[in-house]
């Protein structure tokens, strides 16, 4: 779905995007601040980037999981369940939002990610739409300023009038992200789509993330690959 214009959808809460959720209420309570719903947004922006750190270690794929709550409950998450808790502060804040997907080629990665998911694409990569002066802005909240500093990437900013997507290169000019395929906007998160392609794709993640190991240190393997990156 892609309607120019916001419908009562994108200021709704729904199961995912629980708008209505006391934790949700109270985090907007906290970090809408400014004086029109740019500021808002931008404020709630830097809130879930910085305030949520990125881990795609701790994926629980089931619909509690993914529900944006549970990112403020858990002190993090990976882009969806980041994206989604953009879209429901967003909403709780009286602002319009929705969620946008795409599949993008990610270069830079972990050995552990490219072991479990055997591929560089990124299926559903999640990210918020919010209608700001007219139109919807693009803002993607998933990396967490310590991590672009800790694997060399340019954090993405959002000032509520240019989209924010990933930088198709890092700081030393090497590939990063590749957008491969737009899948559109949804005013719910499309969780059996997207596991349906999850289990097709990345058979083994899945397998991974179901199980009891998830003790993998995200930050630490990014270290490592950030220091074999360096020239000898």
């Amino acid at each position: 779905m892609n309607p120019t214009q916001p419908d009562a959808a994108t200021l709704a809460p729904t199961p995912l995007i629980d708008s209505d959720h006391p934790a949700v209420l109270g985090f907007v309570q906290r970090h809408a601040q400014g004086s029109n719903d740019r500021e808002r947004a931008v404020a709630l922006y830097y809130a879930v980037r910085d305030g949520f750190r990125y881990d795609p270690y701790r994926c629980d794929l089931s619909p509690a999981g993914m529900k944006a709550s549970t990112v403020i409950a858990q002190g993090l998450g990976w882009c969806v369940p980041k994206a989604t808790l953009l879209a429901a502060a967003s909403r709780a804040a009286g602002i319009p939002a929705r969620l946008g997907f795409a599949d993008v080629r990610n270069h830079l990665s972990t050995e552990r990610m490219r072991q479990s998911m055997k591929t560089d694409i990124f299926y559903w990569h999640g990210y918020t739409e919010i209608w700001l002066n007219g139109g919807w802005r693009k803002a993607t909240p998933a990396f967490n300023v310590e991590l672009c500093d800790r694997f060399g990437l340019m954090a993405l900013e959002f000032d509520g009038q240019a989209d924010s997507i990933y930088h198709p290169f890092d700081r030393a000019g090497n590939r990063h992200m590749e957008y491969v395929t737009q899948r559109g906007s949804f005013n719910e998160l499309p969780l059996d789509q997207l596991l349906a392609d999850f289990r097709l794709h990345y058979p083994d993640w899945i397998a991974s993330s179901l199980s009891s190991d998830q003790g993998a240190d995200f930050l630490a393997e990014v270290d490592l690959e950030a220091a074999s990156a360096q020239p000898k």
